[in-house]
């Protein structure tokens, strides 16, 4: 299925490469890893972006170095606010803490404790909300108001898409490098940040490579909407273990992108997630969060044909508290 990136979209392929440019020597280039067993096991060639290996331990990283990057003087002065369930928190924190910039994030008082951690780790001010309760956008205008400064969101944010779509960029010059011709690439979905940069850097270079997002069911809003063509809600009190990707509707940038460029959304369960963790601890060697194992787990669970074909998938973090983390492994 060949797709040509549409001009209009919010950001373009000279977007995230001007990104690249800008961030390149802040992040980490992950490597794109390979397992003989997960290859036999799959019987296909998989090729794993680590971006658990990435600062902060997760892709987040290059969306928020590559806004923050961009900030006056004075922005700088008046500070940041960030909303996020964790690992946006963490990159905002520390890009904040590097650059000498005040930063405030907004996160769920059930988030990760070692996400909430990390964030006042890095000089953050973590300010605790209900999900229920409580409206995290709100709180954030507040504040910004206030303060006077920069409202960053997770993901509906040129500047934070072009920076993720760097993941994709990489990986497509990976993949050569290994003499690899790729057939499908994927990677999570919450807002959507991740899998529209992805998709516009992977369409832009290699079009007749597909494109799929992963979800975990119950938060698999992309994908009814991929269906609807328009965007949908999660139903109310939805449950899963993957907390990094729980919104309620897609983004409205990267819906966008999205939908046009997408060749679907791959649904899973939280018990195909716990399989896909314990996966990539015996094959990879990698710690991986619940959120960054989806593609992993829509791969071993038959969700994609992939037999003779050469894949990407990116785990895109590995900030998992210690219990949940036991719990996949014995799983």
């Amino acid at each position: 299925m060949t797709i040509s990136v549409p001009q209009a979209l919010p950001v373009s392929l000279a977007d995230i490469q001007q990104a690249h440019s800008r961030i390149r020597e802040h992040i980490v280039h992950t490597p794109l890893m390979e397992s003989e067993t997960l290859n036999a096991l799959l019987k296909a060639r998989v090729l794993v972006k680590a971006e658990t290996l990435q600062k902060t331990g997760a892709f987040k990283f290059r969306g928020a170095c590559n806004r923050a990057l961009q900030l006056s003087d004075a922005q700088r002065k008046g500070g940041i606010v960030a909303w996020s369930s964790g690992n946006h928190a963490l990159a905002i924190a520390a890009v904040s803490n590097r650059l000498g910039i005040p930063a405030t994030i907004i996160m769920p008082e059930d988030a990760p404790k070692a996400k909430i951690e990390g964030a006042r780790y890095y000089g953050a001010t973590v300010r605790l909300y209900d999900r229920i309760k409580e409206d995290r956008e709100t709180i954030g205008a507040e504040i910004a108001a206030k303060n006077g400064a920069v409202i960053v969101p997770p993901y509906d944010d040129p500047y934070i898409m072009a920076g993720q779509g760097t993941v994709g960029l990489e990986i497509i010059q990976q993949a050569s490098d290994a003499g690899a011709k790729l057939d499908a690439v994927i990677a999570a979905c919450s807002g959507g940040g991740l899998i529209a940069g992805t998709a516009i850097a992977i369409k832009g270079t290699s079009p007749d490579t597909l494109v799929y997002a992963s979800e975990p069911a119950g938060f698999d809003e992309l994908a009814r909407s991929l269906k609807s063509g328009q965007p949908e809600s999660n139903p109310p009190g939805a449950t899963s273990i993957c907390d990094s990707l729980q919104v309620a509707r897609p983004g409205k940038l990267t819906f966008e992108v999205n939908k046009a460029l997408l060749a679907g959304s791959l649904v899973v369960t939280d018990d195909e997630v716990r399989q896909a963790m314990k996966a990539a601890y015996q094959h990879l060697k990698l710690v991986v969060e619940p959120g960054g194992a989806v593609p992993l787990a829509a791969l071993l669970s038959g969700k994609l044909e992939v037999a003779g074909k050469t894949v990407a998938i990116v785990l895109s973090g590995g900030n998992v508290d210690t219990p949940v983390f036991i719990q996949a492994l014995n799983a």
